[in-house]
């Protein structure tokens, strides 16, 4: 609040939009309303000192930053460090010269606008930057449920190429017997929500034992232990996820009434493996392993879980088994075969 001969001296610039305030009170909460960008101040004034009115404007969000500057009737070095400290920006002894006056209330004022023009870039910034980073982390999602987490990591850290060759893994195949025909009498919209809560059950059991899942095609179901992180126990691993999807298909079956049979096929052995694509990336496995472990399923039986011998070797005693004999396997001949059974 200013005296009547200081409100004349500021009110005859155009440039000035005048907010006049009686008492330190009203001037309280007329900042709130009116957002000054300079608050021109007396020093003296009833119901509240001018210092105190100072640290309350500074307490208050809305005129933390706003240019305060003071007007006493002398000079007094120690009230107006005081003042200073307290936080106001100027002190002037009135009546100031109106051309001084008029200069410093611009002065602060273009400064408080400039302030208020940086926070605001500051804040779109900020936004900006939040937005950014939750993009990145639902893209870093998305890539970690198309990729293996290591493959992952090895394209954002900008490997181009990715390919390694594993000695020894083991690759599942499923798919489900009588989905042809079953397909033909469902709409689109009840076969991929089936297709969905069966594969959904079937990478749940996956990621609980360590099991990639590579691919999904049709109702296939492809799977592999062993990378691309290398692991002793991949056998074992693929056998009780393929126990665990037939135990997780009965149920869905039994609920649903479904005329439908889970088949499975396993086979160990060495693969490539890498990523193909450059704007819709695959992780993907080649090799005779992964023929043979398709044969396995394909020549296999609905409900049961057909391996090879190289996997029931690495198998040992821990799970059961059935000897299947001979079976010609298209393309390779015969070959001993077995069906897994169970655990020992």
């Amino acid at each position: 609040m200013i005296g009547e001969a200081v409100r004349r001296l500021v009110a005859g610039d155009p440039e000035i939009t005048l907010h006049y305030c009686r008492d330190g009170r009203t001037a309280l909460d007329a900042a709130a309303e009116f957002h000054p960008t300079v608050i021109l101040q007396d020093l003296v004034m009833p119901g509240i000192d001018g210092l105190d009115l100072v640290r309350q404007y500074r307490a208050a969000p809305v005129t933390a930053n706003v240019p305060v500057i003071m007007l006493s009737a002398e000079e007094q070095p120690v009230v107006k460090a005081q003042l200073l400290g307290a936080g106001a920006n100027d002190y002037l002894v009135k009546l100031p010269d109106r051309v001084e006056l008029v200069a410093r209330i611009r002065v602060h004022s273009e400064a408080h606008r400039r302030l208020l023009e940086r926070n605001a870039a500051f804040e779109a910034l900020e936004r900006s930057l939040a937005e950014l980073k939750l993009e990145r982390e639902k893209s870093e999602r998305l890539l970690l449920s198309i990729l293996p987490h290591k493959i992952a990591e090895q394209l954002k850290n900008g490997d181009e190429t990715i390919a390694e060759s594993f000695p020894q893994v083991t690759v599942l195949f499923a798919d489900l017997a009588g989905f042809t025909e079953f397909s033909q009498n469902v709409d689109a919209r009840n076969l991929v929500e089936l297709l969905d809560e069966i594969f959904s059950a079937f990478d749940q059991l996956a990621a609980g034992l360590g099991v990639e899942k590579i691919k999904t095609i049709g109702d296939a179901y492809m799977a592999v232990a062993g990378l691309p992180v290398p692991r002793a126990d991949h056998a074992d691993a693929v056998a009780e996820l393929a126990l665990g999807m037939q135990e997780a298909f009965r149920g869905v079956r039994a609920r649903r009434g479904l005329p439908l049979e889970l088949r499975v096929g396993i086979h160990s052995g060495p693969v490539a493996a890498g990523v193909i694509g450059r704007q819709k990336f695959a992780y993907d496995l080649w090799g005779n392993t992964v023929n043979l472990a398709s044969r396995m399923e394909s020549s296999g039986e609905a409900t049961r879980i057909h391996v090879s011998a190289a996997t029931r070797a690495l198998l040992g005693e821990r799970f059961r088994f059935e000897d299947r004999g001979e079976v010609a396997i298209k393309g390779k001949g015969p070959m001993q075969t077995f069906f897994l059974l169970g655990r020992a």
